[in-house]
């Protein structure tokens, strides 16, 4: 089931961060810093290719289906988008620093995420 979740999810995340592309590139374009525009564009490049992560994700899921490490991959990709991305979005949009403490964080899920992820294709079929 979580295969579908992550499917979905994926699709959802990249068509979000297409939406957001286009309002910082017309409504925020002559908004923001030259910083602030740079971490919105960097939000919105881990937020479409870690999208696509979660996607492979679930389709992976379809082909190694009940893996635990798939599984824990597909979720920490998940709260990696929400918390690297969304940290940065939220830092440029309110201007508190305070969510920058965040976006660390955000990082470790995403590295983890991809690690378990090999984890599961490496192991896939041991112990069948």
């Amino acid at each position: 089931m979580s295969e579908r979740i992550f499917l979905v999810l994926g699709a959802l995340l990249s068509a979000l961060a297409v939406a957001f592309a286009a309002w910082s590139a017309h409504a925020l374009a002559g908004t923001l810093s030259a910083d602030d525009l740079r971490r919105f564009e960097t939000a919105l490049r881990y937020q479409q290719w870690h999208a696509l992560g979660l996607f492979l994700t679930g389709l992976a899921g379809t082909v190694l289906p009940g893996s635990p490490a798939l599984r824990w991959a597909g979720w920490l990709l998940l709260a990696g988008v929400l918390l690297f991305s969304g940290s940065l979005y939220l830092l440029v949009l309110s201007g508190w620093a305070g969510w920058a403490r965040f976006t660390p964080f955000g990082g470790m899920s995403l590295i983890c995420g991809w690690l378990l992820l090999a984890v599961a294709v490496a192991t896939a079929g041991r112990g069948r």
